[in-house]
């Protein structure tokens, strides 16, 4: 076994390597979440924990490391009289991005089941990881069913096997850890709040601190071994104060003041529900037992807020996760209980060391600078030239509020990434079918199997009742989910788009797709054209996030090069689709139409869009063109692409033109 970094010669990372610890001594605070650019020292500390932690007593023999003292009475490999034990060290459990449902939550023998007769379970990940650490990296980029098994499990302290008509039950007790980068693409709320404590870790801007990363890692590196016994001794410190926090935990006072404190920081930042309340609890009472105290102080609940509450309060989905720090102390101050939290010390939380930078400054939540307010903006003409500043640049305008927008999907039946978007083949979803098994059987299509076993049972020698199943006979259940899908936005950012301060409802229209695209678990990508050119303002990514504060800042000006914008998305799905050529595109061109520039801008438009079209690419054009003489472009592009045409009205899910035109549309489909 390789020797792991020493936990303790970490450098800076204060919050993190306290919110790990917090959750060592108390694992009810249920996990940790650690968000951060790559190369910050995350999995390194992780897997450093591990070996901080003290040994496990276990049952011998048993594969769900039962407790001797307290043994599971429903462990499937039960039961167990209580007595004597083995010890082990504690496990950190990884489970990979790519793992498959089984993997996680273990497999029964489907096979054995129906040729033998035989239950023969197979613990998964989740077995392995009770009573020590399980850690997901890039837990962002785990399939949505995956984390709500994960988080269930977490929650219950126990994993649910159910598969044609067999049940089992085990005990799984762990230390949940999760890792993202959030250019990546976010977790979806509801999974946030499921993390107990949240961090943020960011590489330091220190030249002597950056210093002493490379030359502890390079130390580490040629020497493994001996760079650890350097740091034993410490390290064997750290894991004696944790096992006297364990001691000392249920002795710790929450007394009503502090209590008062959290729930009125809770309903002060507006968080949804009653567990944060319950998790700062716990985790001030963790700071109270870890600083070695009996009683908890309106400092630990200070730091509890500032651990648990940045990924949980209200906010727009497009908004950093955050505490404004001066309104955090303002509550704690309001509610303070006399005789407790009196010597509170705000510039240090902790006693050891560690601060309270859980949270941002109030600027790292706030909205775009306010200076591209639209009423500044200058009338353009209607050949795509601004009015007051012809072919320059203008300030970028704010987006309108966005709404809620029909959904656009790509026809037909994909097999992509699972998501919320278009009808695909997927693991999961309604049964609409059976095959042959491909590799390792998943899901057994029960009727198919028996069809395909009956017509062999004379051959066979069938006996009795009972039905002689084989391998060949074996049929896997074909499954119909939704997908996500590449949303590809080309943007027209010419002149002609500010006319009648047009582009702040464009930008909200935009926005209000890129929060569909958020929730429906697609990547998407940003192309602008305006002036003579066209640029990749975003490439695919899942992070939304991104491409919202790209859009915030997209200036406009210059006339309208459609085929430009139209060549350069094409060459944007090229690439995509050489790296992911299972997931497929929807283009959405948000234009009035009116191509300008060069000779013949018209035509070249419509070339362009041709290609797309013959491609099969599904496309959406959304008709940004208003006023009282329309000239029905957009249309025409929406025609050459082989896709349709929605204006900004009809693009809202409430649109009664909308509406309309779906009516009219399947009457004379009817017709």
């Amino acid at each position: 076994m390789s020797t792991p970094f020493p936990f303790t010669a970490v450098v800076g990372q204060d919050d993190l390597r306290l919110a790990l610890l917090l959750n060592a001594v108390s694992p009810a605070v249920g996990g940790v979440l650690v968000r951060g650019e790559k190369g910050t020292a995350k999995s390194t500390a992780v897997r450093a924990l591990s070996a901080l932690l003290p040994e496990v007593s276990v049952v011998p023999g048993c594969r769900f490391s039962c407790d001797p003292a307290k043994p599971d009475p429903a462990c499937p490999d039960g039961p167990h009289e209580a007595g004597a034990g083995t010890f082990r060290a504690s496990r950190m459990v990884e489970l990979p991005v790519g793992a498959s449902e089984d993997r996680l939550v273990g497999a029964l023998d489907i096979e054995r089941a129906l040729a033998e007769g035989v239950k023969a379970f197979e613990p998964g990940l989740l077995a392995d990881a009770h009573r020590g650490i399980l850690y997901v990296d890039e837990v962002n980029l785990l399939h949505d069913h995956l984390v709500d098994l994960l988080l269930d499990a977490a929650a219950m302290g126990a994993s649910y096997v159910e598969r044609e008509g067999v049940s089992v039950r085990h005990a799984s007790k762990f230390l949940l850890v999760g890792t993202m980068n959030p250019e990546e693409g976010e977790l979806r709320p509801q999974l946030l709040d499921r993390f107990g404590l949240t961090v943020e870790v960011a590489a330091s801007r220190e030249p002597d601190q950056r210093v002493e990363v490379v030359r502890r890692r390079l130390a580490y590196d040629d020497d493994p071994a001996g760079f650890a016994e350097r740091w034993a001794d410490e390290e064997a410190s750290v894991r004696q104060r944790i096992v006297a926090a364990r001691e000392l935990l249920p002795s710790v006072r929450l007394g009503d003041g502090a209590l008062r404190q959290i729930a009125a920081t809770c309903a002060a930042f507006e968080v949804d529900g009653m567990r944060a309340d319950i998790v700062m609890a716990r985790t001030a009472t963790a700071l109270a037992a870890w600083a070695g105290r009996t009683e908890v102080l309106a400092e630990d609940v200070r730091q509890a807020a500032l651990l648990a509450l940045p990924h949980r309060r209200r906010r727009n989905p497009f908004d950093a996760p955050g505490l404004d720090e001066d309104k955090l102390d303002e509550t704690l101050e309001e509610f303070s209980g006399e005789g407790e939290g009196q010597g509170e010390n705000d510039e240090d939380p902790d006693p050891d060391g560690p601060g309270g930078g859980g949270g941002q400054s109030p600027s790292d939540s706030d909205g775009p600078p306010q200076d591209g307010d639209t009423g500044a903006q200058p009338e353009a003409g209607e050949d795509g030239q601004p009015q007051a500043s012809g072919a320059g640049e203008q300030q970028p305008v704010r987006a309108s509020e966005p709404f809620r927008t029909k959904v656009l999907s790509v026809p037909g039946l994909g097999e992509g990434a699972a998501g919320r978007r278009s009808r695909a083949r997927t693991e999961h979803g309604r049964t609409t079918g059976a095959r042959r098994p491909q590799g390792a059987l998943t899901k057994l299509h029960l009727a198919a199997t028996i069809q395909a076993a009956a017509p062999h049972q004379r051959a066979r020698g069938r006996s009795g009742r009972g039905l002689v199943v084989r391998r060949d006979d074996l049929r896997q259940a074909t499954r119909e989910g939704r997908e996500g899908n590449l949303v590809l936005f080309v943007v027209d950012a010419s002149g002609s788009m500010a006319a009648r301060q047009r582009m702040s409802a464009v930008k909200g229209a935009v926005l209000s797709l890129l929060l569909d695209a958020y929730q429906r678990r697609d990547k998407v990508g940003l192309v602008t054209f305006r002036g003579s050119a066209a640029d990749v303002a975003l490439p695919p990514t899942s992070s939304v996030d991104a491409a919202a504060v790209r859009l915030e800042s997209l200036p406009t000006g210059g006339r309208t090069p459609i085929a430009a914008g139209l060549l350069r998305a094409h060459e944007v799905l090229r690439v995509e689709r050489l790296r992911d050529p299972a997931r497929r595109a929807l283009v959405v061109v948000v234009t009035d139409g009116r191509a300008t520039g060069g000779p013949e801008p018209v035509a070249l438009a419509g070339r362009a869009a041709r290609l797309f079209a013959a491609e099969g690419v599904a496309s959406v054009v959304v008709d940004c063109e208003t006023g009282p003489v329309r000239l029905g472009l957009a249309g025409q592009l929406a025609g050459e692409l082989g896709g349709t045409a929605v204006t900004l009205d009809e693009l809202r899910a409430d649109s009664i033109a909308g509406l309309v035109k779906e009516v009219q549309g399947n009457s004379r489909r009817a017709a």
